[in-house]
C-alpha cells in the first residue's frame, strides 16, 4: 500500500508498517498545504491510505468515494499510540478505497500545571 502520514502523525510510527510505501505530508514538501487541495494531491500521486490526525476533516471535506481509504487516529501523540501501532497497520493493510475510518488508540490527556509542578 502507498501510504501518505499528515502532519502531526509522528514519523516513529514508519517503522512500524514495514511492507508498506510510506511517504509524509512534510517529505512531500507539502506541509501547509489546506486539506482540499492536500487530498486532490494525494490523489494525484495514487496513494492508497492516507492516516491524519484531524478528527473534523469528515465535517469540512468530501471523503467517502476518494480512491484511497482514510484513517482517522483519535490521538497523534506518540507515547498514547505506540500501544495500538499493530492496530494501526492492521487498519492500513485491510483499508478500502473510498472508505473513512477512525482508529482508536486512546486520547492525549496533558497533565495539569499542578501535575507538572
Amino acid at each position: 500500500m502507498k501510504v501518505c502520514l499528515d502532519e502531526g502523525v509522528p514519523r516513529k510510527l514508519v517503522l512500524f508498517l514495514s511492507g508498506h510505501d510510506v511517504h509524509t505530508v512534510v517529505g512531500k514538501g507539502w506541509g501547509g498545504i489546506k486539506n482540499g487541495a492536500l487530498l486532490a494531491l494525494l490523489e494525484h500521486e495514487g496513494f492508497d491510505v492516507f492516516l491524519t490526525g484531524d478528527k473534523n476533516m469528515p465535517y469540512q471535506q468530501p471523503l467517502v468515494g476518494r480512491p484511497f481509504a482514510v484513517l482517522i487516529l483519535s490521538a497523534i501523540n506518540w507515547p498514547v499510540i505506540r500501544p495500538h501501532v499493530d492496530k494501526i497497520a492492521a487498519a492500513i493493510a485491510t483499508a478500502e478505497p473510498g472508505t473513512v475510518t477512525m482508529i482508536e488508540c486512546g486520547v492525549f490527556l496533558p497533565r495539569s500545571k499542578s501535575e507538572s509542578d
